[in-house]
């Protein structure tokens, strides 16, 4: 057997670790005053560097790499053929550590200006950093006279450049989107070693990422050779959501450490989390942003740790990870527990705490720790803020209470002023049930023997404590709010017309009607006084058409996910001239998803580039680009120009086919509606009373129609348009009802899952 040595023994050739600016400095020092001393000598350009061991600091000595080092040196990369025996003058393909040759010749070219730092080479990138133009052009030519180079494979004067996967500027470090776009476009993975390569390509960006840990940790572990893969639910929510953090990663910023360093820790449940920020110029203003993200699961060993002792061990495990960071720089650790201040200061601590103590020693001189309410506390990593079930094995368990605090709807007097609420408190003293009523909710009356009188209908809401007394007014508790409690018929009577005969109600259905009312007031039997006033409405009568034969099969085309990808669109013609501009049709545009109607007044002998700009600068302006258009066989569409347009745009047309308008049914009922609407406000002819309510100018009364229907509940989707679309419903003049008794402002993060919960339900239904 022919036993060769390995010429080139693995690892001998290593680069420099990364160190902090501290410990820059006393290398240096410490480096030039043994060079005085004549114990080290700088090697020269020209000699070979076979053999580097990076500097540690350390009290111990290591030259365990040193020892593997072979005397000799073979030519190994010799061949032999019939016309003899050949060696390589270059490098050939194939070569197993011809990847690690090619950085050490560049190190053995380079080795000044890579020591310096203004030169990064990593395989094939070579990257130049300068601070100036001339600087720049200094460095460029030191390098360029080492080396030939192919100008269509360089880049030169760039303020900002692509490599290994960053977007790099002088500021920021950010992801690259055109990397990160080839990987989503790829289904999800099928198979471990699919979901292995989305996971290892997405911790290569875990720095850019928040909650990066915890997300993937259920996709782990279906990677693991025991497990069998299966992609629950909850872990193709978790996919999701890492493919959703890729597309919105945060840019990095570059660290100054001569600037304060702020690092926010926390612990809780799952996880530990520490981002670290700090104050920089952006944008020709101070803001702060993030340098890097950080965090992981908690061991199976740290789960017995007490609330403290896991802050603890948050702030040491993130001064571990940040060490190059924060060493030698002043930074603030900024958590929500007081007591990690007198914890790393105990006289008396456990084995714990007196172990973190000693590896936290050396950055006292630098640190300051800053307590942060919970509340407020909102720059620590998601990780450890995930929910826990309200159960008896949680710390935080707290009994769901017996009579929830149901908010009241805030009303607002603003036009009908403090009469119409006086009329209401002078009602309550009316009739056998509301008196007493009031006085026992009042506590002036506690002989509850006195709602024995009353009807069941009260005596039953009074049982169940569905009636409360606030501010003089009653309300009625239902699932989600309190409404206003009515007596007094006259009252009733101006709540009914004001829901439904305003221009802002719309005359809608009797469905409609209720839904509005149901957020205001309350009062026995409201339902059935609510139908028979609108099937007693005379312009609802007289305006409403009887639809003919009955619907036949429809077959279902699919919905869209987000609101203004697909709108429907059509054209309400033949309507007398009216305004200055002599407007005698309106383009109806309607959303499939949120039901969102968008009435645009015009003339029906526009041409195809007047639609075009229309619709650009009232609909597109406001939504963005649009994927598709259902439409009929409309010649304007059928033309050259939309045909081209949406080429450009990469969007689609899609008409209906003749005889079937159903397929363009959205704006097809909108026709229905908005004609419906526009005979109950508007009159024609030679006599007619502006007393009575009606008008002839249609096109001034359209706005107020169009914020009507957005208004109120859509019956197919079980919500208003304009809480599909922006999540809330608008004020209206029926608000003027209502009193701001008590206003309250969802927070960030509910008001997402409640319009989640929202799109959610109405995709459902």
């Amino acid at each position: 057997m022919l036993n060769v040595e390995r010429p080139y023994p693995p690892l001998l050739r290593r680069p420099a670790y990364p160190v902090s600016p501290r410990a820059i400095e006393a290398l240096e020092s410490h480096i030039d005053e043994l060079v005085k001393l004549g114990v080290l000598r700088k090697v020269g350009q020209n000699e070979e560097l076979e053999l580097t061991t990076p500097v540690i600091i350390t009290w111990h000595n290591d030259k365990s790499r040193m020892n593997v080092l072979t005397t000799h040196s073979r030519k190994l990369l010799r061949i032999i053929a019939h016309c003899g025996i050949y060696e390589y003058l270059r490098m050939p393909f194939g070569i197993e550590n011809e990847p690690f040759h090619y950085p050490r010749m560049m190190n053995t070219i380079f080795p000044h200006e890579l020591s310096e730092g203004w030169l990064i080479i990593y395989i094939d990138e070579i990257i130049i950093c300068s601070e100036t133009w001339q600087f720049h052009l200094e460095r460029l030519s030191l390098v360029l006279i080492k080396m030939k180079t192919s100008l269509k494979e360089c880049n030169f004067w760039f303020h900002e450049l692509k490599a290994l996967g960053h977007v790099v500027s002088q500021l920021s470090l950010g992801v690259n989107k055109n990397k990160v776009a080839s990987v989503l476009l790829k289904q999800m993975p099928q198979n471990k070693k699919e979901m292995m390569s989305f996971l290892g390509f997405s911790s290569y960006y875990r720095q850019h990422l928040k909650d990066f840990a915890i997300h993937a940790k259920s996709l782990y572990q279906i990677c693991d050779q025991q497990t069998v893969f299966e992609m629950t639910q909850e872990r193709i929510q978790a996919y999701e959501k890492i493919k959703y953090s890729l597309t919105n990663a945060p840019l990095l910023l570059m660290p100054d450490w001569k600037t304060l360093f702020k690092m926010y820790i926390d612990a809780c449940g799952p996880g530990l989390g520490a981002p670290l920020h700090q104050f920089q110029i952006v944008n020709d203003k101070p803001d702060e942003g993030p340098i890097c993200f950080i965090s992981r699961q908690i061991k199976p060993t740290e789960v017995r740790y007490g609330a403290s002792q896991m802050e603890c061990l948050c702030v040491l495990w993130a001064l571990e990870k940040l060490h190059y960071y924060l060493d030698g720089s002043v930074f603030e650790i900024i958590t929500d527990c007081n007591a990690v201040k007198s914890l790393l200061n105990m006289k008396t601590p456990n084995r714990h705490i007196l172990r973190w103590q000693i590896a936290i020693k050396e950055y006292r001189g630098n640190m300051t720790i800053v307590h942060k309410a919970g509340n407020i506390h909102k720059n620590a990593d998601g990780l450890s803020r995930w929910e826990l079930s309200n159960t008896p094995d949680n710390p935080a368990y707290a009994p769901t209470s017996a009579e929830p605090q149901i908010p009241i709807e805030g009303i607002n007097i603003t036009d009908v002023g403090t009469e119409f609420f006086e009329e209401v408190r002078e009602s309550y003293k009316q009739g056998k049930n509301c008196h007493i009523l009031t006085a026992l909710h009042d506590k002036d009356c506690k002989d509850a023997s006195l709602a024995s009188s009353w009807d069941d209908i009260w005596k039953t809401s009074y049982d169940n404590r569905i009636l409360h007394l606030f501010d003089g007014i009653l309300y009625h508790r239902s699932k989600h709010t309190s409404v206003m409690v009515l007596f007094s018929r006259m009252l009733i009577n101006t709540i009914l017309l004001k829901f439904h005969d305003n221009i802002d109600s719309g005359h809608l259905s009797e469905d409609r009607t209720m839904e509005r009312i149901n957020t205001c007031a309350w009062w026995p039997s409201w339902r059935k006084d609510v139908v028979e006033y609108c099937h007693s409405c005379d312009r609802c009568h007289n305006s409403n058409i009887a639809t003919g034969k009955r619907f036949g099969l429809i077959i279902h085309i699919q919905e869209p996910s987000t609101p203004w990808v697909v709108f429907c669109m059509d054209w309400v013609t033949s309507l007398p001239p009216v305004g200055d501009k002599g407007y005698n049709a309106c383009l109806i545009i309607v959303d499939r998803y949120s039901k969102t109607p968008i009435f645009l007044p015009c003339h029906k002998d526009d041409k195809a580039m007047d639609t075009a700009l229309l619709i650009w600068n009232r609909v597109i302006s406001h939504t963005g680009l649009f994927k598709n258009i259902m439409s009929d066989r409309d010649p304007k569409f059928e033309s050259a120009l939309w045909t081209n347009l949406n080429k450009l745009l990469g969007t689609k047309l899609s008409f209906s086919t003749a005889h079937h308008p159903q397929t363009d049914g959205p704006a097809e009922k909108m026709i229905q509606t908005l004609e419906d609407m526009i005979r109950r406000f508007c009159a024609y002819g030679l006599e007619f009373n502006y007393s009575d309510g009606f008008t002839n100018d249609w096109c001034t009364l359209i706005p107020a129609m169009e914020f009507a229907y957005k208004t109120s509940i859509h019956a197919l989707t079980g919500n208003t348009p304009e809480i599909l679309e922006k999540g809330w419903n608008p004020k209206f003049t029926v608000d003027t009802l209502k009193k701001d008794l008590v206003d309250i402002h969802p927070t960030a993060s509910s008001f997402n899952l409640l319009l989640y919960k929202v799109r959610h339900h109405a995709k459902q239904m």
